[in-house]
């Protein structure tokens, strides 16, 4: 799978690294796979807002691109992505989230069962 310029960093390496393990045993985690390699400009870019609207207290989501700060979030989610912006890290650890980067959550959820993908 050919790689976007984004992904030349360290950190993204290691996380398409992580996901390309992880997709060899998942369907889920191939579909992240697939929009983590698009162009940087093509990858989602998600409102907490967006997330509050998807989701119910104590599901798993996972980003595959970056979270932004727009709008507020009330319940506890688990919130796997690529990047954080800083305002969005702080609303959803004052909302009592788990936040993660994918690599971590793939090794926590190597199946990808019962998690969502919101892009």
């Amino acid at each position: 799978m050919s790689r976007s310029p984004e992904l030349r960093s360290r950190a993204a390496r290691k996380v398409l690294l992580a996901v390309e393990e992880s997709a060899k045993h998942s369907r889920f985690w191939k579909s992240v796979e697939e929009i983590l390699s698009k162009s940087r400009s093509r990858r989602a870019e998600v409102n907490i807002g967006k997330i509050a609207r998807l989701t119910k207290p104590g599901d798993k989501i996972v980003v595959p691109g970056k979270v932004l700060g727009g709008g507020s979030i009330k319940h506890a989610v688990t919130v796997a992505a690529l990047s954080f912006s800083s305002t969005a890290l702080n609303k959803l650890r004052a909302a009592g989230c788990n936040v993660m980067q994918i690599d971590e959550f793939a090794k926590v959820e190597p199946k990808g069962s019962g998690v969502k993908i919101i892009v």
